[in-house]
């Protein structure tokens, strides 16, 4: 055994340090604030069935809106190029995309006439409209929750989405 010899001005350093360091009451009465305050700490949150279903059908819609509308625009620009892939190109006179193109109606009419690059054009207003049908599932979603807030909200998204997306051509 060791013998510990404490002088005077040592027993007043170890009182300062007592008087900082917490005792271990102080220390478990702080603890137990953060476990009482869920803001403050890191409790994992469950969520309820409907609002996991809601994100299920949400990341599904968006999955696969993206993989359909890639598999047209692959289908429609095989096709292109199996029928134009051997005509060269001309670079020198820049030609901007034809009015048919220029509107979803047009790229219908250009589908039904044999247009294969209306095939491509079809995939990417696909590619275009799957974030719009996410938000109006979403609305849908919201109704069915009774949360008028979010329902409020989201239409506003929603109607902003459809004017970018058709309103310019009408």
């Amino acid at each position: 055994m060791y013998e510990v010899n404490v002088n005077q001005q040592d027993s007043s350093v170890l009182s300062r340090v007592n008087e900082v360091i917490p005792s271990e009451l102080e220390v478990s009465a702080i603890a137990n604030l953060y476990e009482d305050n869920p803001v403050e700490s890191n409790q994992n949150f469950t969520k309820l069935p409907s609002e996991q279903r809601l994100e299920h059908w949400l990341g599904n819609i968006l999955k696969y809106g993206v993989l359909l509308s890639s598999a047209i625009v692959f289908i429609g620009g095989v096709l292109y190029l199996i029928r134009h892939g051997t005509e060269p190109a001309n670079y020198h006179i820049f030609q901007g995309e034809p009015a048919v193109f220029r509107s979803p109606g047009g790229v219908v009419t250009a589908i039904l006439s044999g247009q294969r690059r209306g095939i491509i054009q079809l995939g990417i207003l696909l590619l275009i409209a799957t974030p719009i049908v996410r938000v109006a599932f979403s609305v849908l979603a919201f109704i069915r929750e009774r949360d008028f807030s979010y329902i409020i909200l989201t239409l506003i998204v929603l109607s902003g989405l459809i004017y970018s997306f058709i309103g310019a051509y009408y």
